[in-house]
């Protein structure tokens, strides 16, 4: 069973706590990881808008001649920025489904792999009066949470959302939003002690 450290807001070492071996001790496995990214990756498509489907054009930008600059029908041509897309793929739905005990596997095999790099911090709990980014900045340089970190909080936390939306390379998402995306996506992961025992309940 994986022992990780527990930390406060500071940055001190509380607490240790033993994670559930089935959420956070098995073997990953890379194969369900990729069959569960390429499902996320495949539910984002959207597909692509053509030049009568975007907004604007209504009239001619400049006229014909006299203006040195080349001829111009309407700012929705391919070649115009925010202007339709020309042969691109249409919208659709690109989605499908994959067996939840998959999805529930990638989930685990990624929060077993954190444990194995040494990429999960564990905070005791993470509050903050209100929101203001230089606090919750300066809880993450405490903590020693640098570049891409993924913050997974068990409940909403409105002021903890604010803090953090504007830190550069720092995310945070609720629990029942959790995705292999931003798993992959991160190179920290924190969680307070209420999002482990969530996960070990949900995913145990």
């Amino acid at each position: 069973m994986p022992k990780v450290d527990v930390y406060n807001m500071q940055g001190k070492k509380v607490s240790d706590v033993e994670l559930s071996e089935a959420v956070f001790g098995i073997e990953p496995n890379e194969n369900i990881v990729h069959s569960a990214l390429v499902n996320y990756l495949a539910n984002q498509r959207q597909g692509t808008k053509t030049r009568a489907e975007v907004s604007g054009g209504g009239r001619k930008p400049w006229r014909q001649k006299g203006t040195g600059r080349a001829r111009q029908g309407s700012i929705r041509a391919p070649q115009w920025i925010k202007g339709g897309i020309a042969l691109g793929p249409k919208p659709r739905s690109y989605s499908y489904r994959i067996n939840k005990k998959e999805k529930q596997l990638a989930i685990r095999s990624l929060l077993s792999a954190k444990v194995l790099d040494n990429e999960l911090t564990v905070v005791d709990k993470l509050e903050v009066e209100e929101a203001k980014t230089k606090v919750m900045a300066k809880a993450l340089t405490d903590l020693k949470v640098e570049g891409k970190a993924l913050i997974i909080l068990a409940d909403r936390n409105d002021n903890v959302l604010r803090s953090s939306r504007n830190i550069e390379g720092v995310k945070t998402i609720e629990l029942n939003t959790i995705n292999v995306f931003d798993l992959l996506n991160c190179n920290k992961l924190v969680l307070p002690l209420d999002t482990v025992k969530k996960l070990e309940e949900v995913y145990a």
